[in-house]
């Protein structure tokens, strides 16, 4: 994981460091409660890390359930959208009753100096044994405290119409991941403009990982005033409550949610052309400023505003959708490295990840590449290129597809494990071998058209999914290929006023 020396501004560590005196004076009880459930909380977490829902999926499960297996594939993918969950919730007015408080203490604490320490201790005596008032008011305080809870995974509790930062007024939930929730919220200091807000878990994992992707934003933001590279912007962050929340522009559905509502039916190709090049100019604005995204999959990648048209295919007796403007943006920083921080030895979404990073032979800004080109397959067929969850039967679906591994990839990698006499280790004949055998094929032979646009297309992907990473085409290169000449010259792709403030 990267290094968390990105997060050093003097301004950030300063209004952590009040957020932190605040939580530790005024919510002792909430926070005790929480660390006597931390241990079965932490051993529910690691379960977790081993199968993140689809948004981190970082591990090597069998393949005992196929993921051509439409059924399995929605729910290794899911997005659940659970809504209220829990009834308590914070009250506007604690912190109110908080300053009161404090205001109260420090009147009193310069009184007792005038006075005597005998004098002081009778005060006390009596204010703890026949003070009515001061009880309430404690015990009210402890109620306002417990207000402001979590649920046992560490999730904020809310309802719509609360109020965070006495800014954000939630008005529904977008989403939920194992990082935390999204939700709609009006920002009433942009003029009710609409937002989403993600809130991190309260678990220092989580929070740590917000911390990074904040760090990343605030480069990006830095890089790009203008916001004219696709990436999502970031407008404000701060920390609830123990809650590391983000504020950005509210989009649309992401890539994935749309093909999977819209019964996986592929993208047309200059939908496809389109979407293309923006993920290829978004990336490459990192790779510029010596950034690595690392998750790149088709969950992040959003539409800027996915309303679609309705057309009824009489053939297939279906409705169907198609996207009005295929404007997206690239989302998901949280893993974002930079060139000099330490790269983790496996990173990447399972289906869109790299074969140096399998066979752990070090990483850089090639993998992207892989990831995108990945991506855009899907895009056009509809389902993804290499469904496994194996690290062996992943690379044997490679060689099926794209041909044999490099020989010096197989020499050089400490993986050998998977190799036998220089050669990939797999049987052909097992369950798992007929299953590579009959459901990957070459890869020119996913074409679905022989028109010269879509081998255009294909030529794209192969070399973005070139084994070696040295001879993998850079992403300057691939927006100069000539799939994408025809870009300009279609009057159906609607191109994106990328300045425009989306969220208002």
């Amino acid at each position: 994981m990267p290094h968390s020396r990105r997060y050093r501004s003097s301004e950030r560590s300063s209004r952590g460091s009040y957020h932190e005196r605040y939580r530790s004076r005024k919510h002792k009880r909430r926070r005790t409660r929480s660390r006597s459930s931390s241990s079965e909380r932490d051993r529910r977490h690691r379960r977790e890390d081993s199968y993140h829902v689809r948004s981190r999926s970082y591990d090597d499960h069998s393949a005992d359930r196929r993921a051509y297996d439409r059924r399995y594939c929605d729910s290794y993918r899911r997005n659940d959208y659970s809504r209220e969950r829990g009834d308590a919730y914070y009250e506007p007015d604690y912190r109110h009753s908080y300053e009161y408080r404090r205001s109260r203490d420090r009147e009193g604490s310069y009184r007792s100096c005038k006075s005597s320490r005998r004098k002081h201790r009778r005060r006390r005596r009596r204010s703890r044994s026949f003070s009515r008032s001061s009880s309430q008011r404690s015990r009210q305080s402890s109620r306002r405290a417990k207000s402001v809870e979590d649920d046992d995974e560490g999730h904020l509790i809310y309802r719509v119409g609360d109020w965070l930062q006495e800014r954000y007024e939630i008005i529904s939930t977008l989403g939920e991941g194992t990082f935390g929730r999204v939700v709609q919220c009006m920002d009433h200091r942009r003029g009710g403009a609409r937002v989403a807000l993600k809130i991190i878990k309260n678990v220092e994992k989580y929070k740590e990982a917000a911390r990074l992707e904040i760090n990343v934003l605030e480069k990006i933001n830095e890089k790009d005033p203008e916001n004219t590279n696709l990436c999502v912007r970031m407008f404000d962050w701060f920390d609830y409550h123990g809650h590391m929340c983000i504020s950005f522009e509210l989009l649309g559905l992401s890539t994935f949610d749309f093909l999977k509502d819209n019964n996986y039916l592929p993208y047309p190709i200059h939908q496809v052309r389109h979407m293309a090049f923006q993920v290829c100019q978004a990336v490459k604005f990192l790779h510029d400023n010596k950034l690595t995204h690392t998750d790149l999959k088709p969950e992040n990648i959003l539409f800027v505003n996915s309303d679609y048209e309705l057309s009824y295919n009489l053939e297939k007796k279906r409705d169907e959708r198609s996207v009005k403007s295929t404007a997206i943006r690239v989302v998901d920083f949280g893993s974002a490295t930079f060139d000099h921080e330490h790269h983790s030895t496996i990173v990447s979404t399972r289906h869109y990840r790299a074969p140096e990073v399998i066979l752990e032979l070090g990483w850089s800004q090639p993998c992207d590449v892989w990831s995108i080109g990945c991506i855009i397959f899907e895009y056009y067929v509809g389902f993804t290129l290499f469904q496994t969850h194996d690290n062996r039967e992943h690379l044997a679906m490679m060689e099926r597809i794209l041909g044999p591994i490099p020989s010096r990839m197989v020499r050089k990698t400490r993986k050998q494990k998977y190799f036998y006499h220089g050669r990939l280790d797999w049987d052909e004949n097992t369950s798992a071998g007929r299953y590579v055998r009959e459901n990957c094929k070459p890869l020119r032979r996913y074409l679905t058209s022989e028109a010269e646009d879509h081998h255009r297309l294909f030529d794209l992907i192969e070399s973005m999914l070139e084994y070696e990473p040295s001879k993998r085409v850079t992403l300057a290169e691939a927006l100069k290929h000539p799939f994408f000449d025809m870009l300009g010259m279609e009057p159906s792709t609607k191109m994106w006023d990328s300045s425009r403030d989306i969220s208002r």
